[in-house]
């Protein structure tokens, strides 16, 4: 295991109580700095709900949304929440080299060189992720269910909390879903899962990544359709990444 010593289970214990006091140390540093950068942080976390968002002076739409509290302590808990969701995005690289760290020692020299240029990799998709959630997928999201109405009586009102609700799932968890090919490389490098194995798949891949998408959005099918087409993309990627199964020996 790439020539070091074997360790002992109190010794590996010892190891990943350090790779999680360091990780947690830095999401909180990152977030006590976003606690004293209040307006800039939400600057950007409610743009999308602003007529001067960029993607609807693009699309020369005349879209706005007037968000409300209905609670006492919410915007509290919603700026420390703001607080370590953009720890999490902005410490991510360090947070995967921490992984990175803590397993390197037991892989074997051909298997650690597949697996960091998985990890290395993998910061590239997050942030394609959170890119794609907050340009496309969530203003795409605010718009069908600002102008969606059951009837002209019934004013669309959102709380603060709704908005962060989905601000969250939009954002951090397709940054998550986009490390499927980092997944994909280290289980084919580890001979788990080979190229033709996903060619294979892809019929049932299009039934999980519309699961995804239904779990991720809010269920409607325009914002199900818009996050399925990168998903897919990076299924396709995944399947050219991936190494081809060995060839038998008689």
């Amino acid at each position: 295991m790439a020539g070091q010593e074997e360790m002992s289970f109190w010794d590996h214990l010892d190891v990943l109580r350090g790779t999680l006091f360091r990780s947690a140390a830095s999401v909180v540093a990152i977030s006590i700095v976003f606690l004293c950068i209040k307006e800039p942080l939400f600057r950007i976390v409610l743009w999308p709900a602003q007529p001067d968002f960029f993607l609807y002076r693009w699309l020369g739409l005349d879209f706005s949304m007037e968000l409300i509290n209905i609670d006492v302590s919410a915007q509290f808990f919603v700026h420390l929440k703001m607080s370590v969701l953009a720890a999490l995005i902005i410490g991510f690289p360090y947070l995967v080299y921490e992984i990175w760290k803590f397993i390197a020692p037991a892989l074997y020299e051909n298997e650690g060189r597949a697996v960091r240029k998985a990890f290395s990799m993998s910061t590239v998709l997050f942030y394609m992720g959170v890119v794609v959630g907050y340009c496309i997928v969530l203003p795409v999201c605010l718009m069908f269910f600002m102008n969606y109405t059951v009837s002209d009586s019934v004013v669309n009102t959102i709380s603060l909390n709704s908005y962060i609700s989905m601000f969250t799932s939009m954002v951090f968890l397709i940054g998550i879903v986009f490390e499927f090919p980092t997944v994909a490389v280290v289980l084919s490098h580890l001979g788990i899962v080979d190229r033709q194995m996903l060619r294979n798949g892809r019929r049932y891949a299009v039934v999980v990544i519309m699961i995804i998408s239904a779990l991720i959005t809010p269920s409607d099918p325009v914002s199900m359709f818009v996050l399925s087409i990168p998903l897919y993309a990076l299924y396709e990627f995944s399947i050219l990444v991936c190494k081809n199964k060995p060839a038998e020996t008689e």
